[in-house]
């Protein structure tokens, strides 16, 4: 888990903003609390462990994954899933787990910045893993590994030390 300290930041994407979809705004002023955020998105190997905890709400598949692999992050799971691993990390550690708000997701994700991506203006597959098929902006296409990839293995956490911000899953 990382901390990441409280602030006040501007919520939304300006209507210049290329790509940008219309429930982005208005852009309006957020101000969020300090809280913790895991460093990387959850990996096949912690949602076992966990979802091998005794159930609180509903059950829990223990390798839901379409693509295979300890490090890989879980996917094929919905909100539900995720409340119901934290609901059972909760109990189970004794502390408060949750997801994050869309505020704090989006004020995780920017990390102090005002451009569309952590990193800057643009993005490109050697920063995210996505579909390269499909370009921002003036971008050229790029690689598009049809799988996700190992958390983290871009190399590039904001400057909250948060990894995998703009893609994988």
């Amino acid at each position: 888990m990382v901390s990441i300290p409280g602030g006040t930041f501007i919520m939304g994407s300006p209507e210049s903003e290329s790509r940008r979809d219309s429930d982005e705004s208005p852009q309006h002023k957020v101000t969020v609390p300090p809280f913790f955020m895991g460093k990387y998105p959850v990996t096949q190997a912690q949602w076992r462990v966990v979802a091998g905890l005794p159930q609180v709400n509903r059950s829990l598949k223990l390798n839901p994954s379409h693509f295979k692999g300890d490090n890989l992050p879980v996917e094929k799971i919905s909100s539900y899933d995720s409340e119901e691993f934290c609901a059972r990390l909760s109990k189970s550690t004794g502390r408060n787990y949750r997801l994050p708000s869309e505020s704090e997701w989006e004020y995780a994700c920017r990390a102090g910045t005002t451009t569309p991506f952590h990193f800057g203006e643009t993005i490109t597959t050697d920063l995210a893993n996505y579909n390269g098929n499909y370009v921002y902006g003036k971008e050229s296409k790029g690689i598009y590994r049809k799988s996700t990839t190992e958390v983290g293995s871009s190399g590039l956490a904001n400057s909250f030390g948060l990894y995998d911000m703009h893609g994988n899953i």
